[in-house]
């Protein structure tokens, strides 16, 4: 297992738009991904798990991953999350 926190800097936050970059690139690794807010986990590769965390510019969210390519799917996670989902 792997886990890295990641700070949402982007303007928006992880809405619409940004949240389905995430996603898609959750979704190009085989091992399972989670997003964790606060209290609240949720599947990283679900749009609606995503939303639901009501994730806004300035929030720190932890990415967790577990799989046989966990480290590549969160160092690239956080490059989409630091390049601002190229806004």
């Amino acid at each position: 297992m792997y886990t890295r926190s990641v700070t949402i800097s982007n303007q928006v936050g992880l809405h619409a738009r940004p949240a389905t970059f995430f996603i898609q690139k959750a979704n190009d690794y085989r091992c399972s991904i989670w997003v964790e807010k606060d209290d609240r986990k949720v599947n990283a590769k679900s749009l609606l798990g995503v939303l639901s965390l009501g994730i806004v510019c300035g929030t720190t969210i932890n990415l967790i991953a577990d799989g046989v390519d966990e480290k590549q799917a969160l160092d690239n996670l956080a490059d989409l999350v630091n390049s601002k989902f190229a806004e």
